[in-house]
């Protein structure tokens, strides 16, 4: 997949598909970010994981409703921004 396809969660548009790549921005001496990237992975937020953002309040867009796999998550801006995604594309098989 080529890496201008690469998105944030917070940046997909409601309702496209796509597929976690990783989790970014996480400094390796910050207990906060491995905190923050630990419950990401927990909660189903892995590598070729499908997502989808199905709602985002108003204003700002924030929270983000997101549905990883068959769970649906409200995830703030800076989270979503941490998670690294690839479009999904037309024909592809998603959830």
């Amino acid at each position: 997949m080529p890496a201008n396809d690469s998105i944030t969660l917070f940046d997909l548009p409601t309702g496209e598909r796509a597929t976690v790549l990783t989790i970014t921005g996480i400094a390796p001496d910050s207990d906060d970010d491995h905190g923050l990237a630990l419950r990401l992975f927990e909660i189903g937020f892995v590598e070729g994981e499908p997502v989808r953002v199905v709602a985002r309040g108003f204003p700002g867009g924030e929270p983000v409703a997101v549905r990883v796999g068959g769970t649906m998550f409200a995830l703030r801006r800076f989270e979503a921004e941490r998670v690294l995604v690839s479009r999904t594309r037309a024909g592809e098989a998603g959830r």
